[in-house]
Formats: C-alpha cells, structure tokens, sequence
C-alpha cells in the first residue's frame, strides 16, 4: 500500500497557548503543525530541518513582535521565501500596511474564522508551490538561452518578438581544430563527456567577462559583447581579448583530462575576433525565436577563426585599434578571406601589456 502524499508541515507562532490550541485544532486534520510560543523559538525552529512551508505569525508578542521576527526571516536566504500570514488582533489599516511591506503575504484577524484561516493557508501553499514550479521550469528553459539574454528579459531590456536593431559588436568565434575526426572512433559517451566539459568551462569564461553566448555549433562556439549590455565599444572590445585569452589558458589546463579520457585527443583550438556594427535581435519565425548577431562582422569573426593557427587568437584591425594600449599583437601578412575581397590587416594576440608607454604603442 502506497503512502499518500506528505502533509505540508506549517510553524504556529503566538505567545498565548489559547490561540495555539485554536489554531491547531483548526489546522490539525490537515497539516503537519510545529508552534512556538515566541518569536527567539521561531527563529531557533526554522534554523532546524525540515523547514516549515508556512508561517503564521502574531504580531503582538513580548522581547520580540512579529514584524520583527518576519524582517529576519525575510533576510535570511534560507527562509525568505517561506509564507508568513500574520494572525493578530491589529486590524488598523496602517499595521496591515506595515506588515505587508515587511514581507508577510495576508493577514488574518483575530478572533479567527475557521474557513478563512483553512481558505488563507491553503492559497499561499497552492501559490508558494506554483512560484516553485515556474523558477524550475525557468531555470529549465534558460539553460538553452544566454544567461545575459535571460537577465535582460526578465528586465524587460529584450522584445520577444520579432525585433531587431544596429550595435557596434565585439564577435568572437572558435572551434576545435581536427576535433570531428580526432573523436570519430570514440564511444559516445566519451566524446560527450569530453565536449560537455569542454563548453562548461568556456562558459563559465564567457559569463564572468559579460559575454552574450549566442550558440554551440558542434564544437565550435560564438559569443558577442555589446548586447544586450555595453560597457562601451572599447570596453567590449577588451573583455573579448582578455576572455579568449583566459580560453586558450583553460584549454592548456583541460588537455591532460582531454588525453586520459580519449586516448591521444589532442585539445587546440584557434579563435578570431572582429569588431563593428551587426544587427542584433530576435530571427526566426513567430513559434521559434532565435537571439543572435547578423552582418559582415559576424562573417568576419568567422573566417579569421578559420584562419588562425591552432592555440592563437587573431583579431581584425578594427579589434586591434580598440585595444592596442591593453595587449601586445604581431601584425600578420595581408589576409584574403571568403566574401570579402580586398586584403585584411590582422594580428595575433600575444597577451596583455606591462606598460602602455607611447614607444609600446607604436611598436604594435
């Protein structure tokens, strides 16, 4: 015989036993209860487990009144988010007010209704369990988005419609050199847990810089800086190169993982950045949207990743003007990509400055 499912457990708190027992006896048949006769008690049973999945509180209670208890619950992020129902004989609109600007979700008024205390708590827990369902189906969904692109649509900064606009961009591109046929002949778990983590740890490079993840294509990976935040086009420019450098650091950290789980997979990845204005936005159609940058700097990006030696980092002119003062670059011979057709001047990023005197400068 299957168990039914668990009772929600509530914590009663009231320094009076009378209205306790009330309580109880109006909640028992339902809820697991915990009570607590002062709000030092309180406090000392939701430092314990299991956390209580609602709250209800008296206000007027001696040493410690519940508006203060419910401030520090509402502080702590172990139980902000646990329902508080005040219960209490103030029924002054300005205490109510009170109340709920210090975080409470309802009030109830003393002497207490049986229906509304049983109508009350079982709303809040219905609400309180739907709030949890959304932040893991959020949390869910935004695995498969930037982190950036997810803030600023929660911030109301991104349209999910089919919108799109003109940015200076920052865009980065890089792949794996010789990964599809080096990981031919690996099981696929392998190639998976290899691949996986891979992308963790530039991932985690590109959200600490500020960059906008725009997708994973196979083993290769695109990121832009300038939207939907900008720190400005120089700024941009320079967390891109000091994050593609930070990349080409972690590769070297993951090759002997990468050698021990494939038997010889060698890890070199080459990487190019190019700068300038793109159209960003969201493209596609009205059932699927897809946030990314379009246009000839994008194409660029692409091609100099093309072009670079494995292990390097080769920028566009336009890149290299932005942050000149901040790395140290060997200018290349003339490059001819596909679709452009005069030559490019470009230049790999060696690494950051010591110094930034005007000789330096004019060396690069």
């Amino acid at each position: 015989m299957q168990n039914g499912p668990a009772k929600p457990t509530l914590l009663l708190v009231d320094d009076a036993p009378e209205n306790l027992s009330v309580l109880a006896g109006v909640l028992g048949g339902a809820y697991n209860l915990k009570v607590a006769t002062s709000g030092a008690k309180a406090l000392r049973i939701c430092e314990g487990d299991p956390l209580p999945e609602l709250i209800l509180l008296d206000v007027m209670m001696p040493e410690m009144d519940g508006i203060e208890v419910c401030t520090r619950l509402k502080e702590s992020p172990r139980t902000r988010d646990i329902p508080v129902i005040f219960v209490t004989a103030m029924v002054d609109a300005q205490d109510e007010a009170r109340g709920l600007q210090v975080g409470a979700v309802d009030y109830i008024t003393k002497p207490i209704s049986p229906a509304v205390v049983l109508q009350r708590v079982r709303v809040h827990l219905e609400l309180k369990r739907a709030r949890q369902s959304l932040e893991r189906l959020g949390r869910h969904y935004q695995s498969y988005i930037s982190s950036e692109v997810a803030s600023s649509i929660r911030r109301g900064e991104v349209s999910t419609g089919l919108v799109s606009r003109r940015r200076p961009l920052t865009v980065f591109f890089s792949d794996i050199v010789g990964f599809t046929e080096q990981t031919d002949r690996m099981e696929p778990a392998a190639m998976t847990q290899l691949l996986n983590g891979y992308f963790d740890a530039m991932g985690e490079i590109v959200s600490r810089h500020g960059g906008t993840l725009d997708k994973f294509i196979g083993d290769a990976c695109m990121v832009f800086f300038g939207d939907p935040t900008t720190r400005g086009e120089e700024e941009d420019a320079l967390a891109c190169v000091q994050m593609a450098l930070e990349m080409q650091q972690r590769v070297a950290e993951l090759q002997p993982e990468w050698t021990a789980l494939s038997a010889g997979v060698t890890l070199r990845v080459r990487m190019g950045i190019a700068s300038g204005l793109c159209t960003v936005g969201n493209f596609g159609s009205r059932r699927q949207l897809t946030y990314t940058a379009l246009g000839t700097t994008v194409n660029l990006a692409s091609r100099l990743e093309g072009k670079a030696d494995p292990g390097t980092v080769v920028v566009a002119k336009e890149t290299h003007e932005l942050v000149r003062r901040a790395f140290l670059a060997q200018p290349q011979p003339p490059l001819y990509v596909k679709g452009i057709g005069r030559p490019l001047s470009t230049y790999v990023v060696t690494g950051p400055r010591n110094t930034t005197s005007d000789a330096d400068v004019r060396k690069s």
